[in-house]
């Protein structure tokens, strides 16, 4: 059984996907769905290894803190270790909130899904 905040957070990624025809919220609502086994584990390795400078990213599942980014990215993900957030602050990147990623992406242009 999912958590109140998941199911929150599921309705209103269902809803910016409707709002908006932007199918990348739908694809990320089934993500959080997913029993936690089931979610992806990235390192902060595989993120500096994949993305650019200035890249938005979304991680379903858990980042954690592993390895070393070199330049700034901006990431949202269903949780975060505090090592690996501590890595991506540093290197100049934000974490932010599905909620604040739809306001600024309501389309998901730009966005990329990781994992």
């Amino acid at each position: 059984m999912t958590n109140q905040l998941v199911q929150n957070m599921v309705k209103e990624l269902k809803s910016a996907s409707i709002k908006n025809k932007a199918p990348i919220w739908s694809k990320l609502a089934e993500q959080a769905l997913k029993p936690g086994i089931a979610q992806k584990l990235i390192n902060v390795t595989k993120i500096n290894r994949v993305t650019a400078d200035n890249d938005v990213i979304v991680i379903p599942g858990k980042v954690l803190g592993t390895g070393n980014i070199s330049h700034k990215v901006t990431l949202c993900s269903f949780s975060i270790s505090t090592t690996a957030a501590k890595k991506i602050k540093d290197a100049g990147g934000k974490i932010i909130s599905y909620s604040d990623l739809i306001a600024k992406f309501p389309t998901g242009k730009g966005v990329k899904i990781i994992g």
